[in-house]
């Protein structure tokens, strides 16, 4: 997909993210409150001359950055380009062993995208970073997995209902150093076991403790997670499906 004034788009989401670290006030992961300045410390200036008769009209600014909308499908890496991207189903590396769709790169709305961002800043700090193992899922998609394994149990039925995945507001993810490396977690992806849900008590410790950050940093960035996997995050803000 190809998208114009990225730049000016990089620059916005950047305020946000910086924005939203500000405001989060995420316990202690996500630093201390900025302290309100008082009426005291603002600074005084000096009064201003009447305007002249005829003043100088001030047009737009030509390199304004677009506005983007928070439900636009837009490509992950683009805005967060420091995490990594390895969507298993674009690959034979998945549990039906096919290739499910025929794009490599993470879709997600805008908005989601605002919050992931917050979620990698936090993560880098400590040195980790997220990779994203699935995002937006077409429609179609969702159809070809369920009729290469049609059990309710593995794959969400399209005949009763959407994916998530189709919203373009939830992906599979996990946690890895910053230079890509993989860490010890509970299981790999599609995983049908135990290990795959959120009781955490069937893994190794340094599993726990990993799984344990990427699940709280997600969960303050305002993601909510499916207790059955691990890896599943779904955007507190929810959008409608997307019917290719």
């Amino acid at each position: 997909m190809h998208i114009c004034g990225l730049s000016g788009r990089r620059s916005v989401l950047l305020a946000a993210v910086s924005l939203a670290v500000l405001l989060s006030g995420c316990e202690s992961r996500l630093g201390k409150d900025m302290p309100n300045p008082s009426a005291d410390t603002l600074p005084v200036f000096p009064s201003v001359s009447a305007a002249p008769e005829t003043p100088t009209p001030v047009s737009a600014s030509p390199s304004a950055p677009p506005v983007v909308a928070d439900d636009e499908l837009v490509e992950v890496i683009d805005y967060i380009p420091t995490l990594y991207v390895d969507l298993k189903y674009a690959t034979t590396d998945n549990f039906t062993g096919q290739i499910i769709y025929d794009f490599s790169d993470a879709r997600l709305r805008y908005g989601t995208v605002v919050k992931l961002a917050a979620v990698q800043a936090q993560l880098a700090q400590q040195g980790y970073s997220l990779k994203i193992w699935d995002a937006y899922r077409p429609v179609s998609a969702q159809f070809k997995l369920w009729n290469i394994c049609p059990n309710p149990v593995y794959v969400s039925d399209p005949n009763k209902g959407f994916s998530r995945h189709s919203r373009g507001n939830t992906i599979d993810v996990t946690l890895v150093k910053a230079d890509g490396s993989e860490i010890e977690m509970p299981s790999g992806f599609d995983d049908f076991t135990a290990l795959a849900d959120r009781d955490y008590s069937d893994v190794s410790k340094t599993a726990r403790v990993n799984v344990r950050l990427l699940e709280d940093t997600m969960t303050a960035g305002g993601f909510k997670g499916y207790s059955g996997e691990w890896w599943h995050y779904s955007d507190s803000t929810d959008y409608p499906v997307i019917k290719d």
